[in-house]
């Protein structure tokens, strides 16, 4: 078995895009409106506190991410391959969420992400995780399965702004051999990359079928 059993869950507000975690201007526009029965002093708090609180709950989550799809795709080896090798981990919903059973640390919270148009759509609230299922059209090509986690520092009622609870990201254990369904080997690695995944899974006895893409292979007529 591989010595390092985990996956890496990073903070939210390291993530690439700036708008993880943030509401629609949507949200911003009609808050009078679907809070109108709250008393008016207790409105007006929630208004100006509620924005922080999402902001610096970014802080608190932290995300790991999964492309969802019945194939393999082109622009994802593209976008996540810094180099010509590289290997991508099929999954299933289940194995995913399986593999973290024996975890209890923190509450896992698995879910697909939802694409709106940030400009006019309404994105729920009244839990902290809808932000983080939630992302803007543009990134519809990522097809995102997410598992997050959150954790607010809190002394009783208060909430510890200040305080770090996660640092860039932490890594959460997983059971591997539930989690990998199949490896598949990026189109462009070369012989030998192919040749030094093959071994490494040898040498664990990870019994798991190693693929080279299908992309590598040339057409025919």
């Amino acid at each position: 078995m591989l010595d390092k059993q985990a996956l890496f869950f990073a903070r939210a507000d390291r993530l690439d895009d700036p708008f993880e975690g943030s509401y629609s201007k949507a949200n911003v526009k009609l808050r009078p409106v679907i809070y109108k029965d709250i008393p008016e002093e207790s409105l007006r708090a929630m208004l100006t506190q509620l924005p922080k609180f999402n902001k610096e709950f970014r802080r608190f989550t932290i995300i790991n991410c999964w492309h969802m799809n019945e194939y393999e795709s082109a622009a994802m080896w593209k976008l996540y391959l810094k180099s010509d090798e590289g290997v991508a981990i099929q999954s299933t919903f289940k194995r995913l969420t399986e593999s973290f059973i024996k975890y209890s640390e923190h509450e896992i919270y698995i879910g697909k992400v939802k694409y709106i148009d940030y400009d006019t759509e309404w994105l729920p609230e009244g839990n902290s995780f809808y932000p983080f299922v939630h992302k803007r059209k543009s990134f519809e090509h990522e097809h995102e399965l997410r598992a997050i986690i959150g954790e607010v520092p809190s002394e009783g009622d208060k909430i510890d702004f200040n305080k770090e609870v996660f640092q860039i990201g932490v890594y959460i254990p997983v059971n591997l051999d539930t989690l990998i369904e199949k490896i598949f080997i990026s189109p462009t690695a070369p012989e030998w990359f192919d040749d030094l995944v093959k071994s490494i899974v040898n040498k664990y006895n990870f019994k798991k079928q190693v693929i080279k893409s299908d992309l590598a292979h040339g057409p025919v007529y």
